[in-house]
């Protein structure tokens, strides 16, 4: 089928063997000789894009743009000019060209002028799904023989990357391919990181991931102490493709240095938070600061300390920001964003805190909430909800505001999520705790090997509020359910968002450091 282009200029009649060579190369040109006549055409027809004269009698091709722009705000428009002048250049990109061509003009440069616009979106599909299909066995042999932390990061990396250029450009079909091989991946993953967790977290492995605690020290101070002031923001339960959605907002104001790090287990706020602001393990928090750590089964108020605990750290590691340090906590969507409110307050400050919990929240909410996951049924269509959130919050406000400041921002999070599928039962007692991506109380009961089952959790650097507590953290993509009304709640959790868990999606963490342009 042909692209149908409309062509607007007053000497239309001498370009026809410009118009033929299009048609032989699948354009369907209609040409108009005045920018009247192209808005009446455009009003009764689609067309895939325009190709726009800058000098015409009449209605000139700057005022044509404007009224192109009312019927259509979307369409590609390539203005072509006898000028390469600057002023003319500013003016037309300021009205939203997306390519210009100077004249004299050759078939084959409007050809790929053409091309860019129209196709570009085909030819990019074209590549995603062949670069995919080459590497699909590569692939999955790395998942067979992945024997570094560095190696996971990699390959989550590259099927995140994936995952979102199939979804954007190509089949979806293929999707389901790239989904399972995510899936084959979260097996292996799994097995993994219960055999060497425990080694791990104890320094006895010097291939070790870095892990929550160690990730002020070893990113954030660096950043502390060369820069006049450092951001830090931390948004609760992003995922690295949810990262990857808003980046592409940030790149106009920021140069983005990508990296990620690894949450603890288990991956859920009052743990791998608590260790993220404090640099020790939940159980040494215990130890040092037990006024700071809440024993219970209440999420909220177990995160309660986290500025005593980064003040502590700060004063522990002599941090360059210590005495010279702002916390600010968003904690629920009817909250006044006070880092918004404070910022022009904030001048003197070398660092200053910000964690913002909506996206938590708008995980959590969605699987009670019908609308809500009427709107995100996936994980692409959340990820669309996180962006559109993300893209009208006084937090991007906040970002733009400091990429005209001498300063460093620094946007990460504390762990992900996982969307669960498959149920599974667990036996405890009428004190263990909710969560279903982990459990922990006394005598937990699971028959399945995919559990990690910490017995004794102070060898994983764990509070236990009594001598037979332990906790359980489910793998891959299921939840934990318990045997009383099992089916009620295997329902309601089913196709949720939820965290605790060891997955890569939970355990890998993205890290970004902006840097205004």
């Amino acid at each position: 089928m042909a692209f149908s282009i409309l062509w607007v200029d007053d000497n239309i009649e001498e370009l026809r063997s410009h118009l033929m060579y299009l048609g032989e190369k699948g354009y369907g040109v209609q040409g108009v000789t005045n920018g009247t006549d192209a808005l009446a055409v455009l009003r009764e027809r689609k067309f895939e894009a325009i190709l726009l004269d800058e000098m015409m009698p009449g209605m000139g091709g700057l005022e044509t743009l404007e009224g192109i722009r009312k019927i259509d705000p979307n369409i590609p428009v390539i203005m072509i000019t006898k000028s390469e002048a600057e002023d003319l250049m500013t003016r037309a990109i300021g009205k939203r060209i997306d390519d210009y061509l100077v004249k004299p003009v050759s078939p084959i440069q409007v050809l790929s002028a053409l091309k860019r616009q129209v196709e570009a979106r085909k030819l990019a599909g074209e590549e995603v799904t062949r670069s995919y299909m080459s590497n699909f066995m590569a692939v999955s042999d790395r998942i067979a023989t992945a024997d570094l932390p560095a190696d996971w990061t990699e390959i989550y990396t590259d099927l995140v990357t994936w995952g979102l250029d199939l979804y954007e450009y190509s089949d979806h079909g293929l999707l389901e391919t790239m989904r399972e091989q995510l899936s084959a991946a979260n097996l292996s993953f799994g097995k993994y990181v219960r055999e060497r967790y425990q080694d791990w977290i104890h320094a006895e492995d010097e291939d070790a991931p870095l892990f929550s605690p160690a990730v002020f020290q070893r990113l954030i101070e660096p950043e502390v102490a060369r820069s006049r002031q450092v951001f830090w923001i931390t948004i609760d339960c992003m995922r690295l493709d949810q990262a990857r959605m808003i980046e592409p907002l940030l790149e106009a104001y920021y140069h983005i240095d990508r990296g990620t790090y690894w949450s603890i287990l288990p991956t859920a706020t009052p743990y791998a938070r608590n260790a993220l602001f404090a640099g020790l393990y939940p159980a040494d928090i215990r130890d040092r600061y037990p006024d700071l750590w809440v024993d219970g089964h209440a999420e909220g108020s177990r995160n309660a300390h986290e500025d005593e605990l980064l003040n502590a750290q700060l004063e522990r590691i002599g941090s360059a920001a210590k005495g010279s340090c702002r916390y600010f906590k968003i904690a629920d969507e009817r909250d006044v964003d006070p880092l918004h409110r404070n910022l022009g307050s904030m001048g003197n400050t070398r660092l200053v805190v910000s964690v913002y919990n909506f996206l938590d929240i708008m995980a959590h909410g969605r699987s009670q909430n019908r609308i809500l996951k009427e709107l995100a049924p996936d994980e692409a269509a959340f990820r669309g909800l996180m962006r559109t959130w993300f893209e009208h919050s006084n937090l991007f406000e906040v970002l733009r505001n400091l990429s005209r400041r001498d300063c460093t921002v620094i946007l990460t999070t504390d762990h992900g999520s996982m969307m669960c599928r498959r149920s599974m039962k667990i036996r405890g007692n009428r004190d263990t705790s909710s969560n279903v991506r982990y459990k922990f109380g006394d005598n937990l009961g699971v028959d399945d090997d995919r559990v990690m089952v910490m017995k004794d959790p102070r060898k994983f650097r764990l509070p236990a509020q009594t001598t037979i507590e332990n906790y359980a953290i489910t793998s891959e993509n299921f939840y934990l359910i318990y045997p009383t009304n099992f089916h009620e709640y295997e329902r309601l959790y089913r196709d949720s968002f939820q965290h605790g868990g060891i997955s890569l999606e939970e355990m890998i963490c993205p890290f970004l450091v902006l840097r205004p342009r």
